[in-house]
């Protein structure tokens, strides 16, 4: 199993109303989010993902991913770099500006790009950029993804569509990564999952975070992947999953601090905004907030494996149940919290001294070893 974070610039009012300078809380908090990237970079972590979204106050403030990425491409060395996603429905972003965009960011990162898909889950930026129906969004979802695979294998490419066209243009540049950067969606349901498996994408799951939830719908993609036909050059067979993590060498410190980071606040948010996911029974509507957890409800979690917070050993028994479900990658959001930077580096680093070396033992990215056992070595 790999292992990568989440970066989404998370920024709750309380934040602001708690520091010397509230102007300058985005600032600070987005070089918090490079200065805990650095880390899990130094830490052995092979990913790190970056989330779009457009008018979330407090929840996310990360509009412009490929701008945070292309910078983090000059202060690292060996993390891929991910757009968690990148919205590529026509009306939030043109798909050549896209493919022109991913290709930067591939060459200025010597090809460590992954490139994460979607079309929104926020009713709130959807209308932002007039997409008034919801629904519409698969379908330019669906329309642009091939034909951003298109500009780059083109130097004639034209278009006309429903949802966007273009005369003949050549799109630059081309990207670094031969035939392209792997190709990922974000899914949370079967059917989801089904059409990245027969479309040959990674799978991008933000929204379930419990392991007895996910592996059914990790056995739907792995007994489909095999039948896929690529929209892409090649097959990228990975699953990433999420959830959070505060391991520390001092367990009860750890339990004590997950206490306090907020989630229950940041989860309100969420579903705050989200309105397309599904709400699970017990989401109480906004304002309303759900509870912060107790010290029993965290430390009953960690007994059982479902939070991967408290000391090394009690973190591995968390991840050795994401292992098991199938999923190829866990992610990390711990800033997506009020957690304190300084807390997220000492986090990552105890996590990559004693939890990388057990669980993932493959030098190379898995991504990059199954694009060249399919294609040959290219670049990256």
């Amino acid at each position: 199993m790999e292992f990568g974070i989440f970066n989404s610039l998370y920024c709750p009012q309380s934040a602001v109303d708690a520091g010397p300078e509230p102007d300058l809380v985005e600032h600070t908090r987005l070089m918090d989010e490079v200065a805990w990237t650095r880390a899990a970079d130094r830490s052995g972590f092979k990913y790190t993902w970056a989330t779009e979204h457009h008018f979330l106050e407090e929840y996310s403030h990360l509009s412009a991913n490929e701008s945070f990425l292309a910078y983090l491409a000059g202060v690292t060395d060996n993390i891929h770099l991910g757009s968690g996603i990148i919205n590529i429905t026509p009306p939030v972003n043109h798909p050549a500006r896209v493919a022109e965009r991913v290709a930067m960011i591939d060459h200025l990162s010597g090809g460590r790009f992954e490139f994460g898909t979607g079309r929104g889950s926020s009713t709130t930026e959807q209308a932002g950029f007039g997409i008034t129906d919801p629904d519409l969004t698969k379908a330019m979802w669906a329309e642009a993804l091939p034909q951003i695979v298109r500009m780059w294998a083109e130097t004639d490419y034209s278009y006309e569509g429903e949802f966007f066209s273009m005369p003949s243009r050549n799109v630059l540049p081309k990207p670094l990564t031969r035939p392209h950067p792997p190709l990922w969606v974000a899914a949370g349901n079967p059917g989801t999952f089904e059409t990245a498996a027969r479309l040959g994408l990674g799978v991008l799951c933000f929204g379930i975070s419990d392991p007895e939830a996910l592996k059914p719908l990790i056995d739907i993609y792995k007994s489909n992947i095999g039948d896929a036909e690529p929209v892409g050059g090649y097959v990228n067979d990975n699953v990433m999953v999420t959830t959070q993590m505060l391991c520390l060498e001092d367990g009860p410190r750890a339990k004590d601090i997950a206490t306090r980071m907020t989630t229950g606040y940041h989860t309100s948010n969420l579903f705050r905004y989200l309105d397309t996911f599904p709400r699970p029974d017990g989401i109480p509507a906004w304002p309303a907030l759900i509870p912060e957890p107790t010290l029993d409800q965290v430390e009953q979690a960690v007994a059982h494996g479902l939070m991967a917070i408290g000391s090394p050993e009690e973190v591995e028994r968390c991840v050795a149940k994401y292992e098991a479900t199938g999923a190829d990658q866990l992610v990390f959001g711990m800033l997506s919290t009020t957690m304190p930077a300084e807390v997220a580096i000492e986090a990552v680093e105890t996590f990559g001294r004693h939890l990388i070396p057990a669980f993932d033992k493959d030098p190379e990215h898995r991504t990059t070893r199954q694009r060249e056992e399919q294609v040959g070595g290219g670049d990256a």
